[in-house]
């Protein structure tokens, strides 16, 4: 009877250190993925001085490409203009919303034959944050609620 009490006391044991272990486990995988994160992120195009200094005015479109590669984005109206875009971001939590540290927009402006016409190299400061997604919708004429549309839609329909 002695030896059942303690082997069924060893398996609760072992049971415990199991789920422990267990715990542990699942805790550490959870976390692992934060490991090495240091709360700086570096996106778009890679500056670097020494090609920004090769693209000259009077080259050709082609030259730009071999130099700086495929631009970010290029310009649809107006005009003909390559972008090379480049931001840095940090933040302090994983979770938290990112502050920009630092934005580049390389601007190479071609003429009508397709050669360079000027560049501008612009900054942070030289720009101007837009909210593209406000999430709000704007609406022609005044603020009116569904009753008073319906019951003005009625009268001038009789």
């Amino acid at each position: 009877m002695l030896q059942a009490k303690k082997a069924r006391v060893g398996r609760e044991t072992r049971s415990r250190i199991f789920g422990r272990l267990a715990a542990a486990a699942c805790l550490s995988l959870s976390l692992s993925g934060c490991i090495g994160y240091d709360g700086s992120l570096q996106t778009g195009y890679v500056m670097d001085d020494r090609l920004l200094n090769q693209v000259r005015v009077g080259s050709s479109a082609e030259q730009v490409l071999v130099v700086m590669g495929t631009p970010s984005t290029t310009s649809t109206i107006g005009g003909s203009a390559w972008y090379y875009v480049s931001s840095q971001t940090t933040q302090s939590l994983a979770f938290q919303k990112p502050s920009v540290v630092e934005r580049r927009i390389f601007a190479v402006y071609f003429d009508s034959k397709k050669r360079v016409e000027r560049v501008a190299n612009y900054g942070l400061e030289d720009g101007k944050v837009i909210d593209f997604n406000n999430r709000t919708t704007p609406t022609a004429g005044g603020e009116s609620n569904f009753l008073q549309q319906m019951l003005t839609g009625l009268l001038r329909f009789s």
